[in-house]
């Protein structure tokens, strides 16, 4: 489902060239769920990022599907993050103005579904992480751990090829960020490839599979089941 060759990332930062990525290469197939660990500026939110067509690396590709997506215009890739990707991450992003439904039917409508269609996926999105009863609620009204469910009811209702989340437990405490992993782990088992970068290794260990960055380079990929 993604593969990503030879990506290099280069920041400049007055005269210095930070290198946040060197040379990275991997793949992962449909209906895996990966997880990317490492400490602080390791380069997992870089790499994130480039695989979900949010930055665009100095060299190398990104394959999602098939297709490279790095030497696409702006407009195609935007199309691509629309139609066939979702993205959850540590601030939830959600409107505070928009009720639970209505943060979730707004991509959806983005995408050109009609109302009803709309409402119809979202509310089966919403059932799936179990806030069909908030539907109403402000974001005001809704703890952290059902906000970030709602993020995740909005990125899983068109159905995207692939989620990216990144450290979305990172503002939650221990007992929602179990309640959000195993979210991921039940949308997993029903086919969804999942992209999760995180800094909890018990976490991480929960995926089918954890890569582990250090100073922009993979140390190691190992399978966890």
């Amino acid at each position: 489902m993604i593969e990503a060759k030879n990506l290099t990332k280069i920041f400049q930062s007055g005269d210095q060239q930070i290198i946040a990525l060197n040379d990275v290469s991997f793949s992962v197939p449909q209906g895996q769920f990966l997880t990317i660990t490492g400490k602080s500026g390791s380069g997992k939110s870089t790499l994130l990022y480039q695989l979900g067509l949010l930055d665009i690396p100095t060299s190398g590709a990104v394959f999602i599907d098939g297709k490279d997506l790095v030497p696409v215009s702006e407009r195609e890739r935007t199309l691509s993050r629309l139609n066939d990707l979702g993205y959850i991450f540590q601030d939830y992003a959600i409107l505070p103005s928009l009720s639970t439904l209505e943060n979730t039917v707004l991509p959806l409508l983005m995408q050109g579904y009609n109302i009803k269609s709309a409402n119809e996926k979202a509310k089966k999105s919403l059932e799936k992480v179990g806030l069909l009863n908030r539907i109403n609620n402000l974001p005001s009204q809704l703890s952290g751990g059902q906000q970030q469910r709602v993020s995740i009811a909005r990125a899983v209702a068109h159905g995207p090829k692939v989620i990216f989340a990144d450290e979305p437990t990172a503002n939650l405490d221990s007992e929602t960020s179990e309640q959000v992993i195993k979210t991921f782990i039940d949308l997993n088992r029903e086919g969804q490839t999942i992209v999760m970068v995180t800094h909890e290794p018990e976490y991480a260990k929960l995926a089918d599979r954890t890569i582990t960055m250090a100073d922009g380079v993979i140390t190691s990929d190992i399978m966890n089941k």
